[in-house]
């Protein structure tokens, strides 16, 4: 990854201001699920070299998100149904 800390920090940072809002469980849950589901293997990777180091201004919020685990893969399954599953006419829309 060859974007610099301070972009990383400062975007990994803004969601956690957004879930800051909620209950701190929730907030660092919320922070964690976005990271893994919309950031690239290298920005993840990234991020938690810098949260490890203690590199400064790193939000609380990040540091705890990326200590909760494994963030491989993506929390989002998509689950796609065509007409042989919800019958002519029908829609997955919603």
């Amino acid at each position: 990854m060859s974007a610099k800390p301070e972009k990383l920090i400062r975007m990994a940072n803004q969601i956690a201001a957004f879930f800051r809002a909620y209950p701190e469980a929730e907030a660092v849950a919320g922070t964690r699920e976005h990271i893994q589901a919309f950031w690239t293997p290298g920005m993840r990777r990234a991020l938690a070299g810098f949260c490890a180091a203690g590199m400064p201004g790193i939000d609380a919020v990040v540091v705890a998100a990326m200590r909760e685990g494994d963030l491989a893969g993506s929390p989002i399954h998509r689950e796609v149904a065509g007409p042989e599953t919800l019958g002519p006419m029908e829609s997955d829309a919603g």
